[in-house]
């Protein structure tokens, strides 16, 4: 999923099914409850990065849009922690995971240039 033409909001979109996909396998296993916790804040954190993209399809306002990106930023880098916390719990591999964690980081360098962009229209 290379493709530099997708808008942040399919980006995330396509990342949130990924996310709902593994979260899936990761049910199938039988975890300890901390295992189950960190699937979940994972399935959570990973979810939400799309859907305040999608809220900020609508923003009324540069501030607004700004804030939706902001929050959906602070999801993303939840989402990288919490598939960090997976693989050194080893509750996941790394292999299995770098694919989405190189896609995550992806989103995070978006979000980042878009908000300070907007940033930047902001106090002009």
């Amino acid at each position: 999923m290379s493709n530099v033409n997708i808008s942040i909001q399919e980006r995330t979109e396509n990342f949130a099914t990924r996310v709902v996909k593994a979260y899936s396998e990761l049910n199938k296993r039988h975890f300890d409850d901390a295992g189950k916790v960190l699937s979940k804040q994972f399935l959570r954190s990973g979810t939400s990065i799309g859907a305040n993209c999608s809220e900020a399809k609508y923003a009324q306002s540069t501030k607004d849009l700004i804030n939706k990106y902001s929050i959906a930023l602070k999801e993303a880098n939840e989402t990288l922690y919490w598939i960090k916390i997976m693989i050194k719990s080893e509750i996941v591999s790394k292999s299995r995971f770098q694919n989405m964690i190189e896609e995550n980081e992806r989103i995070i360098k978006i979000l980042t240039a878009s908000i300070n962009k907007l940033k930047e229209k902001e106090s002009t």
